[in-house]
């Protein structure tokens, strides 16, 4: 069954959150209704990157991976591996 690896930036701060999912559009309705204890601080959420991986095992290992990930390497990377034929941007990162 496939599974979502996603990256999502708060409008709000501009920080970034790192999840995995089965549904991506059922999860981000969730992030942005503030059903999401870790990001409903800092909602309205964009998704700013996604991709698909073939088990739930595979988007775990991905998604650990990118929670390691510092701001400056999160931006790096969505600007390497954009998703197809998107038109997603991240916002400039702000210092608090």
């Amino acid at each position: 069954m496939l599974h979502y690896v996603y990256i999502l930036q708060s409008q709000i701060n501009f920080s970034f959150y790192k999840g995995a999912t089965q549904d991506l559009a059922k999860r981000m309705t969730e992030h942005n209704l503030g059903q999401s204890p870790f990001t409903k601080k800092f909602k309205p959420w964009n998704l700013v990157w996604f991709t698909l991986k073939n088990s739930k095992t595979e988007a775990a290992q991905l998604e650990i991976k990118l929670k390691n990930l510092s701001v400056q390497r999160t931006i790096a990377f969505i600007k390497k591996y954009p998703p197809p034929n998107s038109n997603f941007q991240v916002m400039p990162w702000v210092q608090r």
